[in-house]
């Protein structure tokens, strides 16, 4: 069979949905080998999978000031652009070079701009794996971008502002490119047409987007070669894996609690998240389980509430009465599911166009970092919960979720691709 090489860079909600794809292609005969971070070696050998470092390294998994640069609102993107993908894009060309020796496919994930050079020099076919709606930038379906999010008012002016919008942003983003127009040049690759971060980054074999259609539909400015899979889902959780004690007594014995959580990522830069999110249930007097990273537990907490370090998303989510959380696609994707309604705190990147998609569905309020304070939690919380408009449409959506096999999707039209390719 094929040797298939996946690259990723950011956080577990980057890597999970491809390590979904990763077991089952391995399940068809596949060779998939990884190329990310060194901090996620020991979870990809532990699946089994042969591991190449690429670097950047992901320093803000334990960096809290690094993480916070990286997350905020106006800055983050450019930020993570100039600042980590293309200060250390040769770096990472040499190590997919490397990796990809004797592949037969790539899949390059956004951000890993390098490996479309490297597919490009080794004339290895490439997929692009997109993750959010916010990645196609269409003018036919407005985005929330999070250096203006009152633009997303502007829905209803037309194609007209909408097309305003994306120049804007490939104005804005310019300047960003030029290490990777740079680095093309030196490696007598033909010029691009356009900006590898916004209209120019598609790959000409195959573009998978790995999330559901419920949140978008392909518009015209699509790559036209793109496949919406739904979503991939992978979490950690085996089957059969069963709750901590202490948590899954807590769940038996009382009515369904909010869960808060910040994610991989946001959670290392939580703010007054959990302080606020407790005086919120003592307002509202519900039961609450607080997902809390690595921070410091808070102290003197009622006996309605518990905090955990981690639990699957698959294991607690379903075992909810509403979820409240930052808006990264992995995690939206899971509450999604879960078929409960969300409350969302956005931070950054794709976050509050994800957050704007659910609210649009019926399904979910969202709340700015700046107003995450318990009487508006507590208001917005209580208005989720007491409506039943909003769990009913939540159920609805859960019960599409359940029903979608995005990772059979994505790797029949990898495979169709691989079978495309010999047949030439």
């Amino acid at each position: 069979m094929s040797r298939i090489v996946v690259t990723t860079i950011g956080s577990l909600g980057d890597l999970h949905p491809k390590i979904a794809i990763a077991l089952e292609l391995r399940k068809r005969g596949h060779d998939v080998v990884f190329a990310t971070h060194k901090e996620y070696q020991d979870k990809i050998e532990a699946l089994g999978f042969e591991f190449h470092r690429m670097r950047p390294d992901n320093t803000a998994l334990s960096d809290p000031q690094e993480m916070a640069r990286m997350m905020d609102l106006k800055t983050g993107v450019e930020y993570v652009i100039r600042n980590w993908i293309c200060a250390s894009l040769r770096e990472t060309y040499t190590d997919i070079m490397n990796s990809a020796k004797d592949a037969d496919f790539i899949l390059a994930g956004e951000g890993a701009v390098a490996a479309r050079l490297v597919a490009e020099k080794r004339g290895i076919p490439w997929a692009l794996v997109v993750l959010q709606p916010l990645s196609f930038l269409s003018s036919h379906d407005l985005y929330v971008i999070p250096v203006f999010p009152f633009l997303s008012k502007l829905r209803g002016l037309g194609y007209i502002a909408r097309k305003g919008i994306f120049e804007l942003s490939k104005i804005m983003t310019k300047s960003w490119a030029e290490p990777v127009h740079q680095l093309r040049r030196e490696l007598q690759l033909p010029p691009l047409t356009g900006n590898p971060f916004i209209d120019d980054k598609y790959s000409p074999y195959l573009v998978l987007a790995m999330f559901s259609p419920i949140l978008a539909k392909p518009q015209p400015d699509w790559a036209a070669n793109t496949v919406i899979t739904g979503f991939t889902f992978y979490d950690g959780s085996q089957a059969g894996s069963e709750l901590v004690p202490e948590l899954k007594q807590f769940l038996n014995e009382g009515e369904p609690p909010i869960v808060f959580t910040l994610g991989s990522a946001a959670v290392m830069t939580p703010g007054n998240f959990y302080q606020e999110s407790i005086k919120a249930i003592k307002i509202l007097k519900r039961r609450a389980v607080l997902l809390v990273g690595k921070n410091t537990t808070p102290e003197n907490l009622a006996k309605d509430i518990i905090v955990v370090s981690y639990v699957p998303y698959s294991q607690i989510f379903p075992r909810a009465s509403a979820i409240v959380h930052q808006g990264g696609i992995g995690t939206t994707a899971q509450a999604l599911k879960a078929g409960y309604p969300t409350l969302i705190m956005p931070y950054s990147h794709d976050q509050p166009d994800n957050a704007a998609r659910v609210e649009r569905l019926g399904t979910s309020l969202t709340i700015s970092r700046k107003q995450y304070s318990a009487a508006r939690v507590a208001l917005k919380l209580g208005k989720l919960l007491e409506n039943s408009n909003y769990a009913a449409k939540a159920a609805d959506i859960g019960r599409i979720l359940q029903k979608e096999d995005g990772v059979r999707v994505a790797c029949d039209a990898v495979e169709k691709q691989l079978l495309s390719i010999r047949a030439l």
